[in-house]
């Protein structure tokens, strides 16, 4: 069975973070281009500066974008660490229904036919 529980407020954090498109697609951008100014993020969209800075707040509280200031800018960087959160999360999920399907295989194999 399943050995390793990710945090659930941890892992609902993120999943509340990356439901909003407009969150994923930032996230998407940082992953790509690497660490860029909150300005130079916001081109991107037909939205406010502060409507973005909105949305990086809240990739932040999930952990999945840190700030980084030089000098006077602030430049903000994907964390790709809770991402692997979810990534092991899904393979315990994987690793739950193979079981479930082998199982299946077996009782499908001891069946006798009916031919």
């Amino acid at each position: 069975m399943v050995e390793r529980k990710p945090d659930d407020q941890m892992l609902t954090a993120i999943l509340k973070a990356v439901s909003d498109p407009r969150r994923r697609e930032l996230l998407t951008l940082l992953v790509q281009h690497g660490p860029t100014r909150v300005t130079d993020l916001a081109r991107h969209f037909d939205v406010s500066l502060n409507a973005v800075s909105k949305h990086i707040k809240v990739l932040e509280a999930a952990g999945l974008v840190r700030r980084r200031t030089e000098w006077r800018e602030h430049l903000i960087e994907p964390d790709m660490g809770p991402v692997r959160e979810i990534d092991r999360w899904f393979q315990d999920l994987r690793s739950i229904w193979t079981q479930r399907l082998d199982a299946l295989d077996k009782i499908l194999e001891t069946e006798p036919d009916d031919e």
